[in-house]
């Protein structure tokens, strides 16, 4: 399958549909909104990218500076039907060489104990555990992971 992922709004319609399935499978794996911290918003995300199998979206994921040497990935969302066709990894790579662009030399993500799949995924990718950081702390379900660019 040929991905193409384009660089799109915040407000996008594609965008902010991706991202409303990807909090409702985040609520039905921990039942209600457990995310901490402020949600990401047009404010303060740097960068957002949605994936596109032809017209259709089918995955997305942005980026947040912390600072000026690194950000975190946010909103990793890949539709079901399109797990397993390699969306994940083409936006993760497209993630990373954006973040290396900006001078970035670390990645960091948060994600949960209910997402072995992910956790998987970016184990895989080369992302290594750390520990919880900024508004994670003292979070009981958050694990989370950082690779050095």
């Amino acid at each position: 399958m040929t991905v193409e992922i384009r660089e799109v709004t915040w407000d996008n319609p594609d965008s902010a549909r991706l991202r409303a399935a990807q909090q409702a499978e985040i609520s039905a794996r921990y039942g209600g909104d457990s995310e901490p911290g402020p949600k990401p918003s047009a404010a303060d995300i740097t960068v957002f990218f949605v994936a596109y199998d032809g017209e259709t979206p089918v995955g997305c994921g942005g980026l947040r500076a912390l600072d000026s040497r690194h950000g975190e990935l946010k909103r990793m969302y890949v539709v079901p039907d399109h797990r397993g066709t390699g969306v994940s990894t083409a936006i993760l790579r497209h993630l990373e060489a954006d973040a290396r662009t900006r001078g970035w030399e670390r990645l960091v993500l948060e994600t949960g104990e209910e997402q072995p799949d992910a956790v998987r995924f970016y184990e895989r990718e080369g992302y290594t555990s750390i520990p919880l950081f900024g508004y994670y702390v003292g979070s009981p379900q958050s694990l989370c992971y950082e690779k050095r660019l």
